[in-house]
């Protein structure tokens, strides 16, 4: 049995435990929807009232952007730590202290910072990635051997070529580990704007709640935790086998 056939089989039987809680009435139905219920309001919000499409391109949208950029300040920030002892002497200590701060923490500062709107959630979003980004970068290069940059050094390498062809193919691990962490701290964060932001998945789950529609939100929450298996198993796991082959990590 193949591994997509045992987690479909999961997945199967977590649903039909679901429909018998709600056919015993365990908990009160208006609180506890049916599956089928649910899926047929999945079905309505994606093709009937297009308010899941609307919601679900705009949270899409936020990540997208809010995760790239948490990536790319995140490399560059680690890189800098690792590479200066001044550096993590000084702005590295701000960044441990930071990251102890949750991203959404920041929200009613950005809502007033950029008046509301897409730019605050950004903002969010990027804190959330951009210090476990930061953090991992730093400790995969500070975890390089120091026989492969005496190596290096040896044959001529310094300065940003020893940066970019040494020390940065050498902690591809950690950097992996930085990106998963980077979409993960970073999806939460946007799912946590929005409930007080404006538009996406959040915004309309919180709506949804306030008219007590609980297969809305349920549906919601279903494509919430698919969208995570499908970054998880789709995009991740694809893009990590192919860099490690690329650096020699794996066979």
């Amino acid at each position: 049995m193949t591994t997509i056939v045992r987690r479909l089989l999961f997945f199967i039987a977590l649903i039909a435990i679901w429909e018998i809680i709600y056919r015993i009435d365990l908990f009160q139905t208006r609180m506890f929807p049916s599956p089928l219920l649910s899926f047929v309001e999945l079905y309505r919000g994606f093709f009937e009232t297009g308010i899941l499409t609307a919601a679900l391109t705009t949270s899409m949208g936020r990540i997208s952007l809010g995760f790239a950029l948490a990536v790319i300040i995140g490399s560059i920030l680690g890189i800098i730590l690792a590479t200066s002892k001044l550096a993590d002497e000084t702005l590295g200590s701000l960044v441990v202290a930071l990251q102890s701060v949750p991203s959404i923490v920041w929200l009613p500062l950005a809502l007033v910072m950029f008046q509301g709107g897409s730019l605050a959630i950004l903002f969010v979003i990027i804190l959330g990635g951009t210090w476990p980004m930061t953090m991992n970068m730093r400790m995969g290069i500070k975890n390089v051997q120091p026989l492969l940059i005496r190596a290096a050094r040896t044959m001529g390498y310094k300065g940003l070529e020893l940066v970019w062809k040494v020390l940065i193919p050498a902690s591809i691990p950690s950097a992996l580990t930085g990106v998963r962490l980077a979409w993960a701290f970073g999806w939460r964060a946007l799912m946590a704007a929005e409930l007080l932001g404006r538009g996406g998945l959040g915004r309309t789950l919180l709506d949804a709640r306030d008219f007590f529609n609980m297969e809305l939100v349920i549906a919601i929450m279903i494509i919430i935790a698919v969208i995570g298996l499908i970054v998880e198993y789709l995009i991740f796991n694809p893009i990590e086998r192919k860099v490690l082959q690329r650096w020699g990590y794996s066979k």
